[in-house]
């Protein structure tokens, strides 16, 4: 696994520079899905526009103004929350502190927090004051709206956190409601659907309010969110986040995460050899220290989730079954030999989810890129999309490890209901935008 950069350049090109910790790969992998949407949306409203199908908006805008009270406000607001957590990072970080935990706190570096809200607010000023005129000028200018990009890809990733925040908290109440403070500036704890839903409410609200289609707009953003989840999952493979899948009892892994086929019997006494990890979600390192504490804890070694499946012989082991060494969360038992921060294996391996969802979502992906110019009518690409993301999450939370309702006599995560919403959504869509389509 590769928590963070650090990690990746000492693997692959044998340097250890600890200053690139500070960079997690999920959070790298994260900004790069975001950079895709933004290709592939922007792509999309281009094309709809040459189509017509898309008309610019003009606006009047003032040039020529120095640089208000509000602009130098929000710009050193900006540079200070900057310059708080990331100066904070290289100079008052302390050692035994993650940086991903370190970046979600209260905690940084306040004199470098002013420093760059003051270079920040400086350079606003020094660019408005290039442009100033003796008279301001009032112009009338057409934006088109792969214009907004920008401003939808900031919204979009916002809204987003603050969904994903909210959704996680609401699925996980009890543990909020016992320490609010720490569950909101935890690193962890982040839920998609909560993202995309409290995101999609706040993009079809600006694009309403700058006169954009909201049909021709969702339908352009459909394939844009199938590659960024798609992109997005390979950053939660990579690091070991733990969104993975129950235990495959097909296999067995030692205390290096090396599999093998597990013999009659052996699953469930390596169960029996791991009891501390599994029932107290605890476990000692080398020198008794404890280790992390996992929130997968079980009843009863008979409680703990598992499927047995084999895969096939063409395929590497890990494709079915792998113990996430050396994961960004801590979560495991320890490695021997292994003085990293990170330094912990899961006791017996998982269904590696992250990965398949790669898989399935780029190739939904390619299969929505290849239909967009055949679906005409408004809103069903969109719909179309609902449908394919709720089919996929549900089928796959059916070997992850999640809270479960019941919802009438069938035990369903939260993911699984939205699914199932999604899916319902999806095909309501499709129905009345071609019912619509039928009467013109």
């Amino acid at each position: 696994m590769y928590p963070n950069l650090y990690y990746i350049f000492k693997d692959w090109f044998g340097v250890e520079w600890k200053a690139l910790s500070f960079l997690n790969s999920f959070g790298l992998f994260v900004a790069l899905a975001f950079i895709a949407a933004a290709w592939v949306l922007s792509s999309e409203l281009k094309r709809k526009e040459k189509a017509g199908l898309l008309l610019p908006r003009e606006e009047m805008i003032t040039v020529g103004k120095p640089a208000s009270l509000m602009d130098l406000f929000l710009n050193g607001v900006m540079g200070f929350i900057f310059g708080y957590k990331v100066i904070g990072l290289f100079f008052s970080m302390p050692d035994a502190v993650n940086a991903q935990d370190y970046i979600f706190s209260k905690d940084g570096n306040v004199w470098g927090g002013l420093l760059v809200a003051l270079v920040l607010a400086g350079l606003k000023w020094w660019e408005k004051n290039k442009q100033k005129l003796a008279v301001p000028q009032k112009r009338a200018v057409r934006i088109w709206p792969h214009d907004r990009v920008g401003d939808i890809v900031i919204l979009a990733l916002v809204f987003g956190i603050l969904g994903a925040k909210l959704f996680d908290n609401i699925e996980h109440w009890d543990e909020f409601i016992q320490d609010p403070i720490g569950r909101i500036f935890s690193q962890s704890g982040l839920a998609f659907y909560g993202g995309l839903i409290v995101a999609a409410i706040a993009i079809i609200w600006y694009g309403r309010k700058k006169g954009i289609s909201i049909a021709h707009l969702t339908d352009a953003a459909a394939p844009a969110l199938m590659i960024a989840y798609a992109i997005g999952r390979i950053g939660c493979q990579v690091s070991g986040d733990g969104d993975w899948g129950v235990f495959n009892s097909a296999y067995i892994s030692d205390n290096q995460g090396n599999l093998s086929i597990a013999a009659p019997g052996e699953f469930q006494q390596k169960l029996k050899e791991n009891s501390t990890y599994f029932l107290s979600g605890q476990t000692a390192d080398e020198n008794g220290k404890p280790g992390y504490v996992t929130d997968r804890t079980y009843a009863s070694l008979d409680s703990v989730p598992h499927k047995s499946f084999t895969g096939p012989g063409f395929l590497p082991k890990w494709f079915y079954a792998y113990s996430y060494p050396q994961n960004v969360n801590r979560d495991g038992i320890v490695m021997p030999g292994i003085t990293d921060e990170h330094n912990r294996v899961l006791p017996q391996p998982v269904f590696p989810t992250p990965l398949y969802e790669f898989i399935l979502c780029g190739l939904l992906f390619l299969l929505m890129w290849v239909l967009r110019k055949k679906i005409t009518i408004p809103f069903l690409m969109f719909g179309i999309y609902l449908m394919l993301n709720g089919i996929e999450r549900f089928l796959i939370e059916s070997i992850r490890v999640n809270i479960h309702y019941n919802f009438l006599g069938m035990q369903l995560s939260q993911a699984q209901l939205i699914a199932l919403g999604l899916i319902s959504l999806g095909i309501i869509v499709a129905f009345f935008a071609k019912m619509k389509a039928a009467k013109k």
